[in-house]
């Protein structure tokens, strides 16, 4: 299997995929030069990404083009097994009609935290919902980097079908960068979280090996829990928009 890279960071993914049978790295890059994974999509290799810190939506369209149902997007938190029994549970009623999607992620990453964290809370929420949203409002502030990019934030999106969305985002550097979403239905709610806690005294995190279950969904023949192409565009529609909200002050209308 022909396996392309396109990430900040390709080598993370690629010594855990190199050491693996019939499996064959043709490409890595940055979204600096996305070119040559663009090259390797359009030749039928399988190809694994990360959402761009800053592209155009027609770089990233033109990947998912050419990439079709060989495309997934890296969101380590959509894989696992608490992941689907939390999505089976909602699927079947257990909490009700779902209405409202709350979580928080503090990520230690460098940059602006719409970009480097909101596309994993939003790739939860779309893995339940599904649908476009239709409106976006955002605030944000720079306390912790002064006048660059915006240090936290709280991010508002209302869906189609009426159902909310409301993310809490901060830089940390002793952030986990694994998020923790709560579902909640008129009957009852259901939290998820991507990095608990273990009771050993030091704050450890436990859960699961989600970089190891990423990369085993993602070389399994079949739909993978992770976002493909179209949820990767709704999720990048929604932080664009989001920049636009936090500059302007105002909530912004999707198409």
């Amino acid at each position: 299997m022909k396996v392309a890279i396109l990430s900040s960071a390709p080598e993370v993914y690629a010594e855990g995929l190199r050491d693996l049978p019939d499996v064959e790295v043709v490409a890595t890059a940055g979204w600096d030069a996305f070119e040559p994974v663009l090259r390797a999509a359009e030749a039928g290799a399988r190809v694994l990404c990360e959402y761009p810190s800053a592209a155009k939506e027609a770089d990233l369209k033109a990947v998912v083009d050419a990439g079709g149902d060989r495309l997934t997007f890296a969101s380590p938190a959509c894989h696992g097994e608490a992941f689907a029994v939390v999505r089976k549970g909602i699927a079947d009623g257990g909490i009700g009609e779902l209405t409202t999607v709350l979580g928080s992620l503090a990520t230690s990453a460098e940059g602006g935290v719409l970009a480097a964290a909101a596309p994993y809370l939003l790739d939860l929420a779309d893995a339940v919902l599904g649908e476009p949203a239709q409106q976006v409002y955002a605030q944000t502030n720079t306390v912790l980097n002064g006048h660059g990019a915006e240090s936290a934030a709280v991010l508002t999106v209302r869906y189609r079908s009426g159902k909310v969305a409301s993310f809490d985002l901060r830089r940390d550097p002793a952030g986990t960068d694994r998020p923790a979403v709560t579902f909640i239905g008129d009957k009852a709610s259901v939290q998820y979280d991507a990095g608990p806690k273990l009771l050993d005294g030091v704050g450890t995190l436990g859960g699961e090996d989600l970089l190891s279950l990423l990369l085993k969904d993602f070389l399994n023949d079949g739909d993978t829990p992770g976002p493909d192409g179209e949820a990767a565009l709704r999720t990048f529609r929604i932080v664009q928009a989001a920049y636009e909200s936090a500059q302007t002050g105002q909530p912004v209308d999707l198409a």
